[in-house]
């Protein structure tokens, strides 16, 4: 478990040390007295392990698939193919996403929901040892989903820090080695201050308790693609948010080489007159993240967000036209998945297709983050938009 070391620094010598006034005494020299002060430094036992494991999903030509869908919204994808939301077909379709020989080649980490975690292939394979065999990571999501927020300008907080720390210590022995809390932002709801507050500092705790269980956190302030609004005010909301996120994670002790990121990309509100080019949105996102994210991060995992398979691919390839001091990959769900789904259909015999329609995307996706892609061939459904109007999962 954590534990603390102390360090001696001088209060004189930082503004943020202390936080107290140096009033001076009638007739005393003008010369401050040098205070000694004890400052917690974080120590966790599971720091190596942290960065190491961050470092391995944050390598070369490889990102994040999430399947961390809630039983509800898995439901809902299945339904879209004339299936029933049973715990049977719900297993099937993972197995399927888990088991595809060579998925390891693209794909350093697989977000998982709870359900998943704990099943297995129907040849009694566990989920954990079928993605550990291909070198992907296990992660879980970890958070209990959105809630209103009371006195806001109705809008959501992220629930789930009751219980999260031996949830976490749970979710670590079965084979989990990070985690992923989503909370949102929604601009044509202000945002109110005390919205950015508490997705801010939700995120900051949740961070601290996964590093504690060994869990590397995915950070994921989500600012949410619904309204008109141009990008240049995306571009100031998301500076507001990831400076308030990354002020709580500093006081909260959070060690930064052993977290990721998993923001969204700076583009126009979904129902802006405007689209944005790739271009463009590589420009104002890169503008955001040098402003506000530390170099010591080891990855940027974007996620999607409602765009097309082929649309999300080409603006994380624009973002790796030229070097960045992170790692700047993806960690896609419906963008990786939609095609998969309209392939397999439920049916055994398609197995094989999806799977083939999976390392496709993966591979895509794969050559964006070393800025090598082209979309040259990308069928129409690949550039069919996913966006839904106040999306939940």
């Amino acid at each position: 478990m954590a534990c603390a070391s102390f360090a001696k620094l001088s209060a004189a010598s930082s503004q943020w040390i202390g936080q107290q006034s140096f009033a001076q005494r009638p007739g005393s020299s003008t010369r401050l007295a040098t205070r000694r002060v004890f400052v917690p430094i974080r120590a966790s036992s599971y720091t190596e392990e942290l960065v190491k494991t961050a470092k391995t999903i944050a390598s070369p030509g490889r990102g994040i698939l999430a399947i961390d869908e809630s039983n509800a919204t898995c439901g809902k994808r299945l339904a879209s193919i004339g299936l029933d939301n049973t715990e049977v077909n719900r297993q099937a379709y993972r197995q399927l996403l888990l088991t595809t020989p060579g998925l390891g080649e693209y794909i350093s980490g697989a977000i998982l929901f709870e359900e998943t975690l704990y099943q297995s292939t129907t040849d009694g394979k566990t989920f954990v040892d079928c993605l550990r065999d291909e070198n992907i990571v296990p992660g879980i999501k970890v958070d209990k989903g959105l809630v209103p927020l009371p006195g806001s300008n109705n809008e959501s907080w992220c629930q789930g820090l009751d219980g999260l720390a031996s949830r976490s210590a749970e979710y670590y022995k079965q084979g989990a080695r990070f985690a992923k809390w989503r909370t949102v932002v929604s601009i044509p709801c202000g945002p109110s201050a005390l919205a950015v507050k508490e997705a801010a500092w939700g995120l900051a705790r949740y961070a601290a308790i996964s590093q504690d269980n060994g869990l590397v956190p995915i950070v994921e302030p989500e600012i949410l693609l619904d309204g008109d609004h141009p990008i240049e005010r995306t571009l100031e909301v998301a500076e507001k948010v990831w400076s308030e996120v990354f002020y709580f994670l500093a006081q909260n002790n959070v060690v930064f080489e052993g977290i990721l990121l998993k923001p969204s990309m700076v583009t126009p509100g979904a129902e802006h007159k405007e689209k944005a080019s790739p271009e463009t949105i590589a420009k104002y996102t890169l503008t955001m993240l040098q402003r506000r994210v530390p170099p010591a991060v080891p990855g940027i995992m974007f996620l999607s967000g409602g765009q097309s398979e082929a649309e999300a691919t080409l603006n994380l390839n624009a973002m790796n036209q030229s070097p960045n001091p992170w790692h700047v990959s993806f960690s896609y769900a419906r963008a990786l998945q939609n095609t998969v789904l309209k392939k397999w259909q439920g049916r055994p015999e398609n197995v094989e297709a999806a799977q083939i329609a999976l390392l496709v995307r993966a591979k895509a996706n794969s050559l964006a983050q070393l800025g090598k892609y082209s979309a040259e061939g990308e069928s129409d459904e690949a550039k069919k938009g996913m966006f839904v109007k106040g999306y939940t999962y």
